[in-house]
C-alpha cells in the first residue's frame, strides 16, 4: 500500500490510464449489445412513452385515478444521419449506465491507495451507493419524470389547427438528458456527504436552507410535471427525501469527525 502511495507522477498517470481503459471496453461491449438490438430498444423503450399502455401510464391511472389520453404525435427524422446519430447515442449512453457500477469501481480502485484508514474505512460501501442511487435516479426518471413530460406537450396544443409534429432530436433529446441528469441528481446525498467531508458545508447549514430547498423543490417540479397538484407532489416528495439523506449524511460525517478529534 505504501508502494502505491510513493508511485512517481506518471506512474499515477499510468494507473488512472489503465483504469479508464477497463471502464472503456466495460462501456463498448454494453453499447454493441445495445446498438445490436437497436430497433427493440427503439420501440419497446423510447417509443412506448407515447402508448397508454405504457406500465407508468397504467400504475398512475389504477393508483391515483390520472388517466392519460393517446398521444398523438408523429416523430420525423429530419437529417440525413439523424436516426444513426441517435441510434449509436442512446446504444453509448446505454452502455455507460449499464456499466457505471463498474466505472465507479474503477475510479475508486484508482482513488482508494491515496486514502488513510480511516478515510478508506469511512468510505466503505461509497460505490455501492453512488451505483444504487445513480441508477435509481435513472428509474426515476424514465418512469415517471419523462412519461409526465412527453405526456403533457404531446398532447399540449395551442390551437386545433396545429399538429404536433416531433423531431427525432427533440424527442430523444429530451428523454435522454431528463432520465441522464435525473441519475446525476439523485447523487446528491453523495454529495453532501463528500462536502462535508471536505469541510465546504454542514448539516447546520443544510438544515438552516432547508424551507428554502423546499420551494427550489416545488417549483422545480412544478416546471418539469404537467400541471396537476399530484404529479408534482410524485416528484416532489423523492427529491425531498432525497435532501433530508444528505442532511442525514452529513451529520454522520460530522459525528464521525467529533470521535477521531
Amino acid at each position: 500500500m505504501d508502494n502505491e502511495k510513493n508511485m512517481p507522477f506518471l506512474q499515477h498517470l499510468e494507473e488512472l490510464r489503465w483504469r479508464l481503459v477497463r471502464a472503456a471496453i466495460a462501456v463498448l461491449i454494453c453499447t454493441i449489445l445495445l446498438f445490436w438490438q437497436q430497433s427493440w430498444i427503439m420501440d419497446n423503450v423510447f417509443l412506448i412513452m407515447l402508448d397508454t399502455n405504457f406500465i407508468s401510464f397504467r400504475l398512475m391511472c389504477e393508483w391515483f385515478g390520472i388517466c392519460t389520453e393517446p398521444v398523438s404525435v408523429e416523430i420525423q427524422s429530419m437529417n440525413v444521419s439523424g436516426q444513426f446519430s441517435y441510434a449509436l447515442l442512446t446504444s453509448i449512453l446505454g452502455g455507460v449506465v449499464i456499466a457505471s457500477p463498474y466505472i465507479f469501481y474503477q475510479l475508486w480502485l484508482f482513488i482508494k491507495p491515496g486514502l488513510k484508514e480511516n478515510e478508506r474505512k469511512a468510505s466503505s460501501g461509497l460505490i455501492f451507493y453512488v451505483s444504487l442511487l445513480f441508477l435509481l435516479g435513472i428509474l426515476f426518471g424514465y418512469f415517471v419524470i419523462t412519461p409526465l413530460a412527453i405526456q403533457f406537450f404531446g398532447n399540449y396544443s395551442m390551437s386545433d389547427k396545429i399538429q404536433n409534429i416531433f423531431t427525432i432530436d427533440s424527442y430523444m433529446g429530451m428523454m435522454l438528458s431528463t432520465t441522464f441528469y435525473t441519475g446525476l441528481f439523485f447523487l446528491l446525498p453523495i454529495i453532501s456527504y463528500l462536502l462535508t467531508s471536505l469541510g465546504v458545508i454542514t448539516s447546520d447549514f443544510l438544515r438552516k436552507y432547508r424551507k428554502h430547498a423546499i420551494i427550489v423543490v416545488l417549483i422545480l417540479s412544478a416546471v418539469i410535471t404537467p400541471p396537476d397538484a399530484i404529479s408534482q407532489i410524485i416528484v416532489a416528495i423523492p427529491i425531498t427525501i432525497l435532501y433530508e439523506i444528505g442532511v442525514f449524511a452529513s451529520r454522520r460525517v460530522e459525528k464521525r469527525k467529533n470521535k477521531l478529534s
